[in-house]
């Protein structure tokens, strides 16, 4: 009986589990928000208590279970739905190299050091500052490098619009205003930002954007 018990529990401990994770979508483990990662530590110590404690009633773990599940639900719909939040919630990209010079204040706001740096450029094979156009620190501690290219150029894009909202950063990135912007948009007949799903520039000012709703 207590066998039985033990493989009930191990059971249903897996079911909620990949419930959970299932609702976190299709992401790599190098892609996990902090969200994420506190999730899979308090699932991992309920399944622990679940599968451990045969004595103590099943539903003291249910139902934490339940709430990380509901908790994991609403954070995934608010961060669909609001970019603020997502920021917030999940961090932002940075830039901690530019055109081959490092960002050292960037880097200190980031509590992100050089030895950092220089493990994940080896791991991209890159040896020399001079021959990176840009390095993104990503919310998820990933570097995302661009190299230059023979002609100097990269495939590094700057985000101008992001769910329909104006990424000032972006602007500013550029040392471009909204104004400028919003004439780019005009000569492309678009009114409202809220049309653009994605806006992006390239080193070479090319943009390319992506309306809302665009596959429907």
């Amino acid at each position: 009986m207590v066998i039985f018990e033990l493989i009930l529990r191990t059971v249903i401990t897996y079911l909620f589990i990949l419930i959970i994770f299932r609702m976190m979508g299709k992401r790599e483990i190098g892609e996990l928000s902090v969200m994420d990662l506190v999730v899979f530590i308090m699932l991992a110590e309920i399944a622990i208590f679940l599968i451990e404690k045969p004595d103590s009633s099943i539903w003291r773990a249910i139902v934490p279970m339940g709430v990380l599940l509901s908790i994991q639900w609403v954070s995934a719909v608010l961060s669909l739905k609001s970019k603020k939040f997502r920021d917030w919630f999940d961090g932002k990209p940075s830039v901690l190299i530019k055109h081959g010079k490092i960002d050292e204040q960037e880097m200190r706001r980031q509590r992100y050091n050089f030895s950092d740096l220089l493990l994940q450029l080896r791991e991209q094979e890159v040896q020399h500052l001079e021959d990176i156009d840009f390095a993104v620190l990503e919310p998820s501690g990933k570097l995302s490098v661009f190299k230059k290219k023979e002609d100097g150029s990269s495939d590094y894009a700057v985000v101008l619009i992001e769910d329909g909202q104006v990424q000032y950063a972006g602007l500013k990135q550029i040392d471009k205003t909204k104004d400028w912007l919003m004439n780019e948009m005009n000569k492309r007949g678009i009114e409202s930002v809220e049309e653009i799903s994605l806006c992006t520039i390239n080193l070479n000012g090319e943009i390319c954007m992506d309306y809302e709703d665009e596959m429907k």
